[in-house]
């Protein structure tokens, strides 16, 4: 879950959803009807007949795929060579193990190594790109006029994921005698939506707040409400534009925005290793080469081309090509044409990760027969 070190309960994205196609029509039917005064039927009119769709290939060469040229494939190589300790499917096992064997590799070495040992599975159908990120945020021991929103643990009421439990205003409505540390509410928020993040503390060393339960509530993103409301221009829904925003008016309006989540997300404190976040995966998240997706419809390890086109957001970058490793999964990341790729730590990787909000056309790598 985005992440269990990271869950990626949904990128701040906080966005979602495959498009589908709408139902087909038809031209309406002429009734066969005598002309006046012959008795005979009319000649009907001459119709072109549609073109027959092209069904999508069961999978390309590589050197085919939309970017494939421009990709850094030492890069990608070692990101994935990286996590070859996920557990995968035979013939994604055995080229692990061909990749562990080899020394570090030039950009033809890199490159020959993918083309030679897979072929591309375009998955039917067009999806949504988001990011996410690891937030690092100021954070006190004591609330105070600006740290004033708890950080709560897990409570000891709470059911197993998907159970029934209150909704973010009712948990808010409790006194918090328990808090782990005092954050910037907007802060706190985007630390929920994410799912983990760093506190930085004036005194004593930092600490990693890490997922530790949910109120089984489903996420619901605030960024269409805004737009509708007039709070935010179309384009400008970004997550720095939304936590701009939220610090402007922290108190009573943005709390009304934030309770249109209802999904509540409680944190355990864990001491600070400096490495990377963990995923659903159970290792360290490569930036700009994992994502998370939903694995009730993929498998963990699981490499994939991200083909992400026609931004809608103000200051994003135009594309995203390159090879990612299903490495997590997010309370908001739903469909077989959904993913949200994991971009780093710190406020130039959110800043990033706000941004995107894609067109997605995705291709699963198999093993050559």
């Amino acid at each position: 879950m985005r992440f269990p070190g990271l869950i990626a309960l949904a990128g701040l994205t906080l966005l979602a959803a495959c498009a589908t196609p709408g139902p087909q029509r038809t031209a309406p039917v002429t009734p066969n009807i005598p002309a006046p005064g012959t008795g005979a039927p009319p000649i009907p009119a001459p119709t072109t007949p549609p073109e027959p769709q092209r069904p999508e290939p069961a999978v390309v060469e590589l050197r085919e795929l939309p970017g494939w040229a421009e990709e850094d494939h030492v890069a990608a190589f070692e990101a994935w060579r990286a996590n070859c300790t996920v557990r995968r499917l035979p013939g994604i096992a055995a080229a692990c193990r061909d990749a562990m064997a080899v020394d570090l590799l030039d950009a033809d070495g890199a490159r020959t190594f993918f083309e030679s040992r897979f072929l591309a599975q375009p998955l039917p159908g067009e999806g949504v790109l988001t990011g996410y990120f690891a937030p690092v945020y100021e954070a006190r021991r004591a609330p105070d006029e600006t740290y004033s929103a708890p950080l709560r643990p897990r409570p000891a009421d709470l059911p197993p994921e998907g159970g029934s439990y209150p909704d973010r205003t009712a948990i808010e409505a409790r006194t918090p005698t328990d808090a782990l540390a005092w954050l910037r509410p907007e802060d706190k928020f985007f630390l929920q939506i994410q799912g983990s993040g760093t506190l930085i503390f004036p005194e004593g060393p930092p600490r990693r707040a890490v997922f530790a339960g949910a109120n089984g509530q489903p996420f619901s993103g605030v960024a269409n409400a805004m737009r509708e409301r007039g709070l935010l221009e179309a384009g400008q829904t970004s997550a720095e534009g939304i936590r701009a925003w939220l610090a402007a008016h922290r108190g009573p309006e943005a709390a009304e925005i934030m309770a249109l989540n209802p999904r509540y997300v409680f944190f355990r404190l864990t001491d600070d290793d400096g490495l990377p976040p963990r995923g659903a995966a159970g290792v360290p998240l490569p930036p700009g080469r994992a994502i998370a997706v939903d694995l009730s419809l993929h498998a963990p390890g699981d490499l994939y081309w991200i083909d992400a086109r026609s931004p809608i957001l103000a200051g994003a970058f135009p594309t995203y090509q390159r090879l990612v490793t299903a490495l997590d999964t997010g309370g908001a990341i739903r469909g077989p044409i959904r993913a949200d790729l994991y971009l780093g730590q710190g406020p130039e990787a959110g800043l990033e990760a706000g941004r995107i909000r894609h067109v997605l056309r995705l291709y699963r790598l198999v093993p050559r027969p």
